[in-house]
């Protein structure tokens, strides 16, 4: 599930579909991307300006319960494990290579961990932009990250969903997106 301009500049990568991104099987509709759509107003940018994606390109459901007959779309979300990050790997890397960015902007501690193979906590690195390769498969028989060959700004911020468990954030999100906006001044990116 990716969408947006396939030469874009900047692309946005998110954790995994949502219950309505499932239905309408495009990225960042629900409640978060009205959150998002703030982000591209604060930016001066419209959907049509960047690329988004996911980490992974199925929802992330909570198991079932005995008896628990819900469509997936409507049960419970999780956080993607790593055997799924794996799965859709190849998915992201040809998304990566195929638009090459100039600037990746990590929402959330997956996709940031999942692009750079970092473990610094989000709330540390969040809003500072960094050059650094990404992490790709080494083949698609593997199950192996190898650094890219390519360099790339990322910008990590948090998932836009997080003010819905964390008003605190809000204010973090609302600095990070100032800073994200002189970034790509400063850079003429767009």
């Amino acid at each position: 599930m990716g969408a947006g301009k396939t030469d874009a500049e900047i692309m946005l990568i998110g954790e995994a579909p949502g219950r309505q991104e499932v239905i309408e099987n495009r990225p960042f509709i629900g409640k978060a991307g009205q959150v998002m759509d703030d982000y591209f107003t604060w930016l001066g940018l419209t959907r049509a300006d960047v690329y988004i994606t996911s980490v992974i390109r199925s929802r992330p459901y909570q198991k079932s319960k005995p008896g628990y007959d819900k469509p997936i779309e409507q049960r419970g979300n999780r956080t993607p494990n790593q055997a799924e990050i794996l799965a859709h790997a190849p998915l992201l890397d040809a998304q990566i290579e195929d638009v090459a960015p100039k600037v990746i902007v990590t929402l959330g501690g997956v996709a940031f961990r999942r692009v750079t193979g970092m473990k610094e906590r989000l709330t540390d690195i969040h809003g500072t932009p960094f050059q650094s390769k990404i992490l790709k498969l080494e083949s698609l028989n593997s199950n192996r990250y190898i650094p890219s060959d390519q360099t790339y700004t990322i910008f990590p911020t948090f998932h836009p969903a997080s003010i819905f468990y964390n008003q605190k954030l809000k204010a973090a999100i609302e600095d990070d997106m100032r800073k994200l906006k002189d970034y790509l001044t400063m850079s003429k990116v767009k």
